[in-house]
């Protein structure tokens, strides 16, 4: 073979050479991206299915997989060794409820289907049952009020009795969801309460009906004086509580009493717009902090009733979105706050439901995720919140039809509204 020849043969089997080269570089840099691209998918979305049928799963998840495997352990022995029928939904709903149960935090509770539907209804317009507000205290389930002409009231059920029981099935303060469940209902069906009342126990038997909730009742109580009782806070209640001081003002109001006895709480949202009626737009109402002291503050919208003399009732029921209503009113020293402690809810809590949140199939996960805390930082959770005026609400008096005639802490209120008319 001549020199020219040869250098040819060189040159081309350099080149092969070099474009083998060039391929196998090629490979890699996809192999580099698709290893990219499944790594990244693995990260957000937790897992990805290989064709060879394995599942590669996040970090995370894999140390979940290991956190919990004694649940996975015991499922297995179920399968293998249980005689009886096993429904694998009610396994999965039992190991949820249990888990959120295991805190031991009464208001954080895993809701089935029919728990959650439920439970929304505590916030909405109307329902079935037996018209009664519950808490939680020393792990009892306590009655914080009854509504008017409601079947509990009717039947005697009164506030600050401890619900021991539901239909024979015992309750507690970590089963709340679980008792408001078995006391809602199909129309005209008997809800058999067991309630302790001063450390007697008590049958009483309820019927259910149609309960039509009316958060906001208001009237001209004297001359110049106006009142509004608000029992709880629903999705209305911050627009009927605008349209009652409306219509007060029309009729010649020039001092305000706030009755929040017996109100249980409700929706953040409209306490925070409730209580902007009478704090400066832009001043803090409320702020929280979760459990890496993330702070979010909830400030005032502003409102028509800023400088209106207020005069607010409360008791040991006032709890949770009352407290924070009073909390305010109380540090901006624009109310005078009158009756008793309030009952020291300072938790909040979120619904977990929708798809993006790993549920979409209705259930729902309650949880709390955060402290609140008063404009001046006070924490009233266990404590409550001392009134300026202390007014004790006699207990014989309890025990009969409410008068306004014979009410300490109505009366001591309405004195202070009187003195505050200019």
């Amino acid at each position: 073979m001549s020199d020219e020849k040869k250098e040819l043969a060189h040159i081309g089997e350099n080149n092969k050479k070099s474009n083998r080269r060039s391929k196998s570089i090629t490979y890699t840099v996809l192999l580099l991206i698709l290893t990219n691209i499944i790594t990244a998918f693995v990260v957000t979305m937790g897992s990805v299915r290989l064709p060879n049928g394995k599942v590669v799963v996040s970090q995370k998840t894999f140390q979940n997989i290991l956190a919990f495997e004694k649940l996975y352990t015991v499922k297995d022995k179920i399968d293998k060794y249980y005689i009886g029928e096993i429904n694998q939904d009610n396994l999965i709903e039992g190991a949820a409820k249990g888990m959120a149960a295991a805190l031991g935090d009464p208001y954080t509770t895993y809701m089935n289907q029919k728990e959650f539907t439920e439970f929304t209804t505590q916030t909405g317009g109307s329902y079935v049952g037996l018209g009664i507000q519950i808490g939680v205290k020393e792990n009892n389930i306590v009655v914080v009020s009854t509504f008017e002409n409601s079947p509990a009231k009717e039947a005697g059920v009164m506030a600050g009795d401890i619900i021991m029981s539901v239909n024979d099935t015992p309750v507690t303060g970590n089963e709340v969801d679980k008792a408001t469940s078995m006391m809602k209902g199909k129309e005209g069906e008997t809800v058999k309460l067991v309630v302790s009342r001063a450390e007697e126990q008590m049958n009483i038997d309820v019927v259910r009906k149609q309960i039509d909730l009316v958060t906001v009742n208001y009237e001209m109580i004297e001359d110049k004086v106006g009142y509004i009782q608000v029992s709880m806070f629903d999705e209305h209640t911050a627009k009927n509580f605008e349209n009652a001081l409306a219509n007060l003002s029309k009729d010649g109001m020039k001092s305000l009493v706030i009755d929040l006895r017996e109100n249980p709480g409700g929706l953040l949202d409209q306490t925070v717009e409730m209580s902007s009626q009478f704090v400066e737009q832009g001043k803090t109402i409320v702020y929280t902090e979760d459990k890496n002291g993330n702070r979010k503050d909830y400030n005032s919208v502003g409102g028509n009733s800023i400088g209106v003399p207020i005069t607010v009732l409360c008791d040991g029921n006032s709890a949770s979105a009352s407290e924070i209503f009073i909390g305010a009113l109380k540090d901006y020293g624009v109310a005078t706050i009158v009756g008793e402690k309030t009952f020291g809810k300072g938790v909040v809590q979120t619904t977990f439901y929708r798809d993006q949140d790993g549920f979409g199939d209705g259930t729902a996960l309650k949880v709390t995720i955060s402290k609140y805390f008063t404009p001046n930082g006070k924490n009233i959770h266990g404590l409550g919140i001392e009134p300026d005026v202390n007014v004790k609400y006699p207990d014989e008096l309890k025990e009969k039809a409410y008068s306004r005639e014979n009410d300490p802490q109505l009366k001591k209120a309405l004195e202070i509204a009187r003195e505050k008319i200019k």
